[in-house]
């Protein structure tokens, strides 16, 4: 695929979260953290920008913990690939309401832009099917995009995994709040929890 067809970072995840109702979003560290931010804040956004390697079992987690609400992760693909362990263990726990995106731009992106295995080996979708996650596929245009985010609020049919190529651009970044108990909070007390 051509550069100049990959698709933009920002308009992949506000079309993946345009219709979320109750859906739990995770962002993996920075960039895709900033484009759910981007997206729209809400209560039931869980901004992991500095957990690299981390966003796939935090959203497993949740996934596993609140069996009747779908679960997003959103993150890169040099997260993925130093998580990559991780897609084992969904495969094995095979959570009906999870979906990991991976933006994939083929860089390194959080450490200077420095190319990523994706760029010429590592096939993150094949490695999803490897691990048990059938419904597994690659995604180059908005339309694929907008297909998969329907299937989202299916909390009985997945895991899913998609990887979504898209372009390099270095965009502003958005946080509505660093201040981590914040954010845990209120995802808490939008599920009915008391704080921590």
């Amino acid at each position: 695929m051509s550069k100049a067809n990959l698709l933009d970072r920002r308009s992949v995840v506000s079309s993946l979260l345009k219709d979320r109702k109750g859906t739990i979003a995770v962002g993996g560290l920075g960039a895709s953290t900033y484009d759910i931010a981007a997206a729209g804040d809400h209560d039931r956004n869980l901004y992991l920008w500095g957990a690299m390697g981390g966003a796939v079992m935090i959203g497993l987690g949740i996934a596993l913990a609140q069996p009747k609400l779908p679960v997003v992760v959103v993150t890169g693909d040099g997260e993925m690939l130093m998580g990559m362990g991780s897609l084992a263990t969904v495969g094995l726990q095979k959570p009906g309401n999870l979906s990991i995106v991976v933006l994939d731009n083929e860089a390194y992106g959080e450490t200077g832009g420095q190319v990523s295995h994706t760029a010429a080996a590592a096939d993150l979708v094949g490695v999803a099917r490897a691990c048990g996650i059938s419904d597994a596929r690659a995604m180059t245009t908005l339309a694929e995009v907008a297909a998969f985010a329907s299937t989202l609020q299916d909390v009985s049919s997945g895991p899913r995994f998609a990887n979504v190529k898209i372009d390099a651009a270095n965009l502003e970044r958005v946080l509505s709040s660093r201040d981590g108990t914040f954010i845990v909070n209120r995802i808490r007390g939008s599920l009915g929890f008391k704080p921590i």
